[in-house]
């Protein structure tokens, strides 16, 4: 396989896990990370950073498994990373069995149960991370291998004649072999809204508050699973999260981004998730942080080509999991480039041959 330029877009933990993998995959590719901010300013910033092997669907449970076990890989061989291991447990509904709600790192036991009669159960080897830390490291381990481009929006992007051809807001000419687009929640920019539209992605707001209170060393995670929500201990940080699901869509993600503040409806409905649990500490959730994900029809990542010769890759839509999932979407990613690229290379070679 010759060597080609690859071009991807976003420096998010997405983006920033593909131009990793696709160094170590293919050590003679020109690869360059483009960013319209710094390396991990977006939602990667905001991410609660867990991690853990669940998925409601066989392929998110497929892929949040092979991406706990990378992490478990990366953390071994570089112990200085920005992770933290947590004690974790789950409350499932009574007679639910872990297995049965997409967890795969229970443990046979329960353990203990709430005033409703609801089942929590232990998991193992769960850990959170300062992702935009992490993110960092990455992009600086990466360095001088990779090329970074921050602070340059894409603003043209046109595949012709076997390369893509891209312009940036700062009046920079690329041309790539092949592009990956992780925009993150910036699915519908203009240069590539066209291309992306047929996915059905939309974009959905969430929302983490903020738990003034030091966790203590010996404090669990707690997932309410049928709330979609969970509480965890940020000890790295000095205070709690907490993760609910909050349904607003089709938001900007340039408003969440230039006006990040809560709204009274996103405390009124944090509060409300963590009531029926704890009434004393859902009344103490003020402050937080939030912006927006990608979320496909079928709440799935999605990393597909956009063009029939497979010039650009689009690796993303995880649904505010791009943390949990970011190595096996950018593994995905990395295959589809090179098989992409080896299928030109064969046609080529057969064109050639036709025309002996």
């Amino acid at each position: 396989m010759t060597a080609r330029s690859v071009v991807i877009a976003g420096a998010g933990i997405i983006g920033c896990m593909i131009a990793r993998e696709l160094a170590a995959a293919d050590p003679d590719a020109m690869i360059t990370v483009l960013d319209r901010d710094l390396a991990g300013s977006g939602a990667t910033r905001r991410s609660a950073g867990l991690s853990l092997v669940k998925g409601v669907t066989p392929l998110t449970r497929h892929w949040s498994a092979a991406s706990h076990r990378y992490y478990l890989d990366l953390i071994a061989s570089h112990p200085g990373l920005p992770t933290y291991p947590v004690r974790a447990k789950v409350l499932l509904e009574a007679g639910e069995s872990p297995a049965g709600a997409g967890y795969l790192t229970a443990t046979a036991d329960p353990a203990g149960a709430d005033a409703s009669g609801r089942q929590y159960w232990k998991l193992d080897g769960c850990h959170c991370t300062d992702v935009y830390a992490l993110t960092q490291a990455l992009a600086a381990q990466a360095r001088p291998r990779v090329r970074f481009l921050e602070s340059a929006r894409i603003t043209g992007l046109t595949p012709a004649r076997g390369a893509v051809t891209l312009r940036t807001s700062s009046g920079d000419l690329l041309v790539a072999d092949q592009v990956v687009l992780a925009p993150g929640p910036w699915v519908n920019e203009p240069a590539w809204r066209d291309l992306v539209s047929p996915l059905g992605l939309r974009v959905k707001k969430i929302v983490a508050m903020h738990l003034e209170r030091q966790p203590r060393q010996d404090d669990e995670l707690l997932i309410f699973d049928k709330e979609d929500a969970f509480l965890a201990p940020l000890a790295h940080r000095g205070h709690w999260l907490f993760s609910y699901t909050r349904l607003e869509w089709d938001v900007e993600p340039e408003v969440i981004a230039t006006a990040p503040g809560l709204t009274s409806d996103d405390v009124d409905e944090a509060q409300a998730c963590l009531r029926p649990h704890d009434p004393a500490l859902a009344a103490e959730l003020r402050s937080g942080r939030v912006c927006c994900d990608a979320y496909s029809q079928t709440r799935e990542p999605v990393v597909a080509p956009l063009d029939p010769d497979g010039l650009i890759v689009f690796a993303g839509a995880a649904g505010g999991s791009g943390y949990r999932l970011a190595p096996a979407i950018a593994r995905q990613a990395v295959g589809l480039l090179r098989q992409a690229r080896y299928d030109l290379q064969t046609q080529g070679a057969a064109d050639d041959h036709q025309h002996i």
